[in-house]
Formats: C-alpha cells, sequence, structure tokens
C-alpha cells in the first residue's frame, strides 16, 4: 500500500429506542425486555387486517426535544411514510417511518475533535417504529444447520418508539465517529429520550464511509456498515473498512456500493447485500395517519423545558465552581451524578456561608471536597455494591454534613471513610453514626502529647535512626500514634507534637 494520504469521508444512521410506556401506534407497553415472546402484542403490531395505527404523543414529544437539543429546524408540518420491504420480523411488509417531511432538520453537533471543537451536521431526526426480533432455534444445544434451520419470530419489539438520527458526511476518521456517538448518547440520557445503551440495542449505529485520494472534492463510493453494537466495534469496523477501500483502490480496483456486516470475531467486515436506494423502499404517505400539525407554542413550551445539556453544564462548573475541566468532564458524564454533586456541594457552601466550619468560605472550597468525595469514596462504594447513584441512601445533604464534620475537626479523614462506609449500607446521618462508633477525632492537646511521648520512649532504637537521617522512620511514628489513638487523632495536631517530640 503507498503512502499516499487517502481521506476518509463518514457519515451515521442512528437509531435510538424511544422511551416510553406504550408502543408507537399502539397501546401495547414497550417494557418488553424480560417479558415472554410474543406477549406485548395486538393486532396493531400484529398487522392483523383492518387494525389502525394512533400516534403516540409522549414519542413525538421526545422526538421534538431531540431535535432542539440538536439545534435542528422543527417542521410545523410532517407526514409519516410507509417504508416497504420484506423481513421476516416485519409483519406489514412495510414500516411506517418518515421520509419527505421529518419533524426535525437541519442542526449540528459539536464533538471534541481533538485540535478544538467540531461541528457534525445533522441532515434529519426522524421517528418510526422498531422491527421485532428473529430467533434462531437450536437442536441439541446446538444451532441447526443451514438445511434446516428453525427461525422463530418475537414480535415484542415490534412497534417500539424509534428515533432515527442521521449526520451528514462531515466525519473524517473513526475516533471523530466515535467521539460523536459519546457525545449523541449523553444527550440522549440528560433529555430522558433514550438509555441509549448500544449493547442492550436501546441504541444501534450504521456508518456510510468512503475514501478519496487528495486534492478530489467528489465523494468515492460509499459503502454502509450494520451489525455496529458498541462504540468499539464502530471504531473498529471503520478502521478496517478504511483500510479495505484504501488497498483495494491501490491495486487499481473498484470500490462498489454495497452492505457490508461487521463480523466482530473475525475482525473484519463481510458483504451482507447490494446497497438499498431510497427508490428501492417505495415511499409513500401512511394512509392511515394524517399529516401531524406541530404548533409553534408547544415547541416553545418545549425548548424552555430543556436541560442544561452535558456540555454547558460542564462550562458552568468549570467558570463558577473552579474545577479542572477534566473534573467538570467527569462530573457531567451522568445527570443524575452531576446533580447529586452540584446538590452536595450547594449544601456544604451553605454551611461555609452559615458562619460553621472554619475553612474558607467560598464556593471553590465546598466544589473540590465534594468532588473529591463523590468521585473517590462514594464511585468506590457504588461500584463495590454494583449500583447507581440513584439508588445511594447518602443523600446530597447528608453528604456535606459528613464533609462540614471533617471541617470543623470533629472527625478525621479516615474515620470520616468508614462512617461512610456505615451511612451508605444504613441511610442513617454522619453525626449518629459518628457519636455510636465512638469516630470523634481526639484533639486535646495534652492527651495527645501523653500518647507521643508514650510513643517515643516505646520506640528508642526507631527514634534513633531517624535522628541519624532515615527521615522515613517519622512517617512510622507519625502510624503508631494513630495506632494508640485508634485513628481519632487529630492529624495535623499529631504531625506537631511528633515533630516537637523528637526535637527535644
Amino acid at each position: 500500500m503507498s503512502q499516499m494520504a487517502y481521506e476518509t469521508i463518514i457519515g451515521l444512521e442512528v437509531h435510538a429506542q424511544v422511551l416510553t410506556a406504550s408502543k408507537m401506534f399502539c397501546a401495547c407497553s414497550a417494557d418488553y425486555a424480560d417479558a415472554t415472546p410474543n406477549t406485548h402484542v395486538c393486532p396493531v403490531c400484529m398487522a392483523l387486517p383492518g387494525a389502525l395505527p394512533v400516534i403516540n404523543r409522549a414519542a413525538v414529544e421526545k422526538t421534538l426535544l431531540a431535535g432542539l437539543a440538536l439545534n435542528c429546524t422543527i417542521s410545523g408540518h410532517a407526514v409519516f411514510a410507509r417504508k416497504n420491504y420484506h423481513y421476516a420480523d416485519l409483519p406489514k411488509g412495510y414500516q411506517i417511518s418518515q421520509y419527505e417531511l421529518p419533524f426535525c432538520r437541519d442542526g449540528w453537533l459539536e464533538i471534541d475533535a481533538g485540535e478544538g471543537p467540531k461541528r457534525i451536521g445533522i441532515t434529519r431526526a426522524h421517528l418510526e417504529e422498531d422491527t421485532g426480533k428473529l430467533v434462531h432455534a437450536a437442536e441439541g444445544g446446538r444451532l441447526m444447520g443451514a438445511a434446516g434451520v428453525q427461525t422463530l419470530v418475537d414480535l415484542n419489539r415490534a412497534g417500539v418508539p424509534l428515533l432515527e438520527i442521521v449526520t451528514e458526511p462531515d466525519l473524517r476518521s473513526p475516533d471523530e465517529a466515535y467521539a460523536y456517538l459519546i457525545q449523541l448518547q449523553r444527550i440522549l440520557r440528560y433529555l430522558g429520550v433514550s438509555t441509549a445503551d448500544m449493547e442492550k440495542g436501546a441504541m444501534r449505529c450504521e456508518a456510510n464511509v468512503s475514501v478519496r485520494p487528495p486534492g478530489q472534492s467528489a465523494y468515492g463510493t460509499k459503502v454502509e456498515v450494520k451489525n455496529l453494537n458498541s462504540f468499539r466495534s464502530v471504531k473498529l469496523a471503520l478502521e478496517y473498512e478504511v483500510r479495505r477501500q484504501i488497498g483495494a483502490l491501490e491495486h487499481g480496483e473498484r470500490v462498489v456500493q454495497v452492505t457490508m456486516g461487521w463480523d466482530e470475531e473475525a475482525g473484519r467486515t463481510v458483504l451482507q447485500r447490494s446497497k438499498e436506494s431510497a427508490d428501492d423502499y417505495r415511499y409513500f404517505p401512511e394512509p392511515d395517519l394524517p399529516p401531524l400539525e406541530v404548533s409553534r407554542t408547544w415547541v416553545e413550551e418545549l425548548r424552555a423545558s430543556l436541560p442544561e445539556l452535558p456540555d454547558a453544564k460542564a462550562a458552568r462548573f468549570v467558570a463558577e465552581l473552579g474545577l479542572d475541566p477534566k473534573e467538570a468532564a467527569l462530573l457531567v458524564e451522568e445527570r443524575p451524578v452531576a446533580e447529586y454533586y452540584e446538590a452536595a456541594a450547594g449544601e456544604l457552601q451553605a454551611k461555609y456561608t452559615q458562619g460553621g466550619p472554619p475553612r474558607a468560605a467560598s464556593a471553590q472550597a465546598a466544589a473540590k471536597s465534594a468532588f473529591n468525595w463523590v468521585t473517590g469514596e462514594l464511585f468506590r462504594l457504588m461500584k463495590a455494591g454494583g449500583i447507581d447513584i440513584a439508588s445511594v441512601s447518602v443523600t446530597p445533604a447528608a453528604l456535606a454534613d459528613l464533609l462540614a464534620l471533617i471541617d470543623e475537626g470533629r472527625i478525621n479523614q479516615n474515620s470520616a471513610k468508614r462512617a461512610l462506609g456505615v451511612m451508605f449500607e444504613t441511610g442513617r446521618s454522619a453525626a449518629e453514626v459518628m457519636q455510636e462508633l465512638g469516630l470523634a477525632q481526639v484533639s486535646d492537646a495534652d492527651a495527645l502529647a501523653e500518647i507521643v511521648a508514650k510513643v517515643i520512649a516505646a520506640n528508642e532504637d526507631q527514634v534513633a535512626k531517624y535522628r541519624s537521617g532515615k527521615e522515613s522512620v517519622f512517617n512510622w511514628l507519625l502510624g503508631q500514634v494513630m495506632r494508640e489513638t485508634r485513628g481519632k487523632g487529630n492529624p495535623a495536631l499529631v504531625r506537631e507534637l511528633v515533630e516537637a517530640a523528637l526535637k527535644e
């Protein structure tokens, strides 16, 4: 392969299941994850003769919210269409989707492209229904051979609302595609539009990729890549497909417009079929559904209800709370974590300004302390317990109470960690746990001086080593004193007293 620098062109089509109680065009439950096959079905989603669809308002609303967050123009007039194709898991023989008149168009999403922010154009965001699912039956513990394959159809998923978001061909590398998907997933979750969990099929991605030699303005022949069920798969598949296309061109071959599938085990793309065009689907307006009129009043009400999105929240944490950009980025990964953190920092700041702890009364001090404990000890306990922030029994106010006790000198860091563990398990207050476990910090200088003197007298050999220049012994002596206080000694005061004793 030559060293010619080909340019990569990538566009993505993302399908995200919309979080609604019922399906897109019927009243069947959309929560089918653990259901017995074909139990969340009705005449509408089974496409029985005479059954008529009814539009799910909640799905429309969440689609509009996503369009607003993606800076799209919202159409006041939208039309559902029939997209005709024949798969075994598509009972009607067509999918109700949108084509010429979608809800949202001409938007953009900003990503971190490594060399600064980059806007990726959003061609359209529209609403449609999901298909069913094919299950290949097993015989004797093995999949049946090609000659006798049994394929079962589960229609529980058929008709679940699906939001399709299509980009412009603005992505220039697999890394940019990866960054786009991460950012899109974060926004959909912040909005409550979708869980956007690729591993569970709640968000699925198809990529269109082509390459072109330097100086060429026309796009190369694009190839669609399917079967991408994780962020890792997207990146690996695109890297492989780019190499494959460049290799073909370098050998004088022609890239053909086809649909490729990603084979995770083999680590390569494989041919699936020739690529369909819009004409192949024979789109026409759905005759059983009227055109949908979206009022400007409704759109503006939805715009006003948009939450603060992750990038804006991270920027505010940096500007107002003095966090490092990397710290802010970690906190805003998940909206519940960001909200928990901000509530804890706010509660602690309120205690500072009310004359509580003797620490500097600043939002920055509260923000840093809350950050350290939320992303440190609290995250550790959550990981060990296998729970998320929504299930944590320690409220933001309770965490702030514990941090205030540290600042007041009533409990030290090690004892506070122990107290937080008990609070995490029981939901009890910091003051209660500190009192019941006897974790109150010892700050009585006379009492601590006696313990220091006792440790010094009992370890003359170690003291001699320290005085002869082995400074590492100092920390060992500190540890012995803290052990005598059962971890409750005021660390700063203990250090001061040990230093004074060693100088005598």
